[in-house]
């Protein structure tokens, strides 16, 4: 069983920036690709970010690159998400995710609110 935890959502104003971070805990952690998602009110659950174990394979969705950057520590079994230059359209809640195409685990989401 895996758990994951986020923390480091809350309000900003826009261009400014947040630094979300994901503790994970549980067996099976090692080649876990890991992630992060978003859902904004009335809208489906959508892909952010994702890093491989290495580090070597990141990815992520064209409305957030060059604007932020997903990293990870695996002697802490974190991932973190650093997000710049955040627009209104962020505001949502942020979901950590394992393993990532398809995950089976997910944390309880934290909020990240940008405002105009």
């Amino acid at each position: 069983q895996v758990q994951l935890v986020e923390s480091g959502g809350g309000l900003v104003q826009a261009g400014g920036s947040l630094r979300l971070s994901c503790t994970a805990s549980g067996r099976g952690l090692s080649s876990y690709v890991m992630g992060w998602f978003r859902q904004a009110p009335g809208k489906e659950r959508e892909f952010v970010a994702s890093i491989s174990w290495s580090g070597g394979s990141i990815y992520y969705d064209d409305s957030v690159e060059g604007r932020f950057t997903i990293s990870r520590d695996n002697a802490k079994n974190t991932v973190s998400l650093q997000m710049n230059s955040l627009k209104p359209e962020d505001t949502a809640v942020y979901y950590c995710a394992a393993p990532l195409p398809d995950p089976d685990y997910w944390g309880q989401g934290t909020q990240v609110t940008v405002s105009s």
